[in-house]
């Protein structure tokens, strides 16, 4: 009897314990620990080109690492949209200070207090537009807009309220197993759809669930800390460390797209 015990064990520790031990080691060596948020870094990754040159709407999601120590097992997530024709991004926090939802208080594509954010979802023109009426009603309505309703773990935090916008717009894509609050049940329900509603998802209160989706993968969610597998972009899921495979964007993907989308709209200028 002892065997079954000493591989789930084994399994346990390999899947959770030494991703986070060597996060932890990761952040150390990177002298995270004594970063000053204060006077952190800010400033644009330029992963989005001028808000003046892009004339078809936008939505982008992006995640980056947290503040501090917080930051060697989650991660910060937020949107940034823009309508078609508008000179400018609009960026949407969720933060844990005074009212939680903040509108243009960052860079649209800054880093996250020194941390660089990756894109984890982009749409321009027509498929941006269609998702925008939906994206600013889930956040007019969002049930936990109140101050104090923030809570870092197991949320809802600002992985939470992304993946409710990514939920009601059905985004295919899927928030990273860093993202520690993705699976609070904001919905109150502890069965559904994934985000992408590409699979389902069970969850008990975000403390424990298994989620299985073409676009999400295969998760397991340990009080908060995720394990899992990408099977659509061959990955492995492990938390602290994140996503380690196929990215899912690179800056070649995000040029190429957005160089068609502009060159889109340069053509039915001309026409």
């Amino acid at each position: 009897m002892q065997h079954p015990f000493r591989a789930i064990g084994l399994l346990f520790a390999c899947l959770y314990l030494l991703p986070i031990l060597a996060s932890t080691a990761l952040y150390l060596l990177r002298g995270g620990g004594h970063l000053d948020w204060r006077s952190a870094d800010r400033s644009s990754m330029h992963l989005l080109p001028p808000a003046a040159r892009m004339s078809g709407a936008v939505v982008r999601i992006f995640s980056a690492r947290t503040v501090s120590w917080r930051g060697i097992v989650a991660t910060h997530s937020w949107i940034v949209i823009k309508e078609a024709n508008a000179r400018s991004y609009e960026r949407f926090d969720y933060v844990a200070w005074g009212g939680p939802i903040w509108k243009d208080r960052y860079l649209p594509d800054g880093r996250w207090f020194g941390s660089n954010p990756e894109v984890i979802f982009a749409a321009d023109g027509m498929q941006a537009a269609r998702m925008l009426p939906r994206i600013r009603s889930t956040i007019r309505d969002y049930r936990y807009a109140r101050p104090g309703d923030y809570k870092i773990w197991p949320g809802p935090n600002s992985n939470t309220f992304v993946a409710a916008i990514m939920q009601s717009v059905a985004m295919r894509a899927a928030l990273p197993p860093t993202a520690v609050g993705k699976d609070f049940p904001y919905e109150g329900r502890w069965i559904g759809l994934t985000p992408s509603r590409t699979g389902v998802r069970l969850n008990l209160c975000g403390y424990f669930g298994i989620t299985l989706g073409w676009y999400e993968g295969l998760e397991l969610n340990l009080l908060g800390a995720v394990a899992g597998l990408d099977l659509r972009r061959p990955a492995i899921k492990l938390p602290g460390l994140g996503r380690l495979g196929v990215p899912l964007y690179s800056r070649a993907d995000l040029q190429s797209d957005t160089e068609q989308a502009m060159s889109g709209q340069q053509r039915r200028l001309g026409s």
